[in-house]
């Protein structure tokens, strides 16, 4: 009771999921300013780190809250399959982005759900307990294939690191008083900060700077804030790239 009295606290003077996502826009901004128009300046590419993890970590929060599971699916993917057409024709580049790699990791997200919330609940059978562990390897095997074939955006681990974020959020329906205990700020964390962890070793070069982005999601309060910028975050990350291209092609 007094770990969740000094959360409840620490979320009290939060910042929220839209201002952690604006800032994340900003990362991702500078980070893309380093790729397209100064290469070798170094400090853009360590800044830009941070923007993924805050992005991975939005993401699972919207596999927890969203009320339409497959709208919220659809609506990354398609915008991700559109961009990739787009990139195509740009510069035939086949590399997929970072809206497949969330669409991948939502999809991971949703299956571990379904593990949890049919383990954890007395109303599901035998049977049913067994598919959705299948359905969960199913899932996880079926993105490394992909991964395997298809050049992803932050590769395998990547797209499995929201899960990280997702593997102590407590299951729907279910009133077991141990998820009471763990799911919370703290332990989330320090979860999500291994995903990071493994995913710095995987990728190497500056991927180990993103730890330093656990400090900013520390201060989220849990919140959405006031604000319906859902969709000004679906159109600002095409559009900023096409802006940058453009700036590349005049200097």
């Amino acid at each position: 009771m007094h770990d969740q009295t000094i959360e409840k606290n620490l979320n009290t003077f939060g910042i929220s999921g839209n201002v952690l996502k604006i800032l994340g826009a900003i990362f991702m901004l500078i980070d893309h300013v380093g790729v397209i128009l100064f290469p070798n300046v170094k400090v853009l590419r360590i800044i830009g780190r941070l923007a993924f993890p805050i992005f991975a970590f939005m993401i699972a929060e919207g596999c927890r809250y969203t009320k339409n599971k497959l709208r919220y699916f659809l609506t990354i993917f398609i915008l991700g399959f559109m961009c990739q057409v787009v990139y195509y024709l740009y510069d035939k580049q086949l590399k997929m982005s970072i809206l497949i790699t969330f669409s991948l990791s939502i999809l991971a997200v949703y299956s571990l759900q379904f593990v949890k919330e049919s383990l954890f609940n007395k109303k599901y059978g035998v049977f049913v307990k067994i598919l959705s562990i299948i359905a969960f390897i199913a899932v996880i095997a079926g993105i490394y294939y992909l991964n395997q074939i298809f050049s992803i955006d932050y590769g395998f681990w990547g797209c499995l690191t929201p899960l990280f974020a997702s593997l102590l959020v407590k299951p729907n329906n279910v009133n077991f008083k141990v998820w009471d205990v763990i799911d919370n700020k703290f332990t989330r964390l320090i979860i999500f900060g291994i995903g990071l962890i493994i995913l710095a070793i995987e990728m190497g070069k500056n991927q180990i700077y993103s730890l330093l982005s656990l400090l900013i999601l520390f201060l989220y309060s849990g919140k959405k804030g006031k604000a319906n910028l859902k969709y000004f975050f679906y159109v600002f990350y095409p559009l900023h790239l096409v802006c940058l291209e453009c700036l590349a092609m005049l200097m």
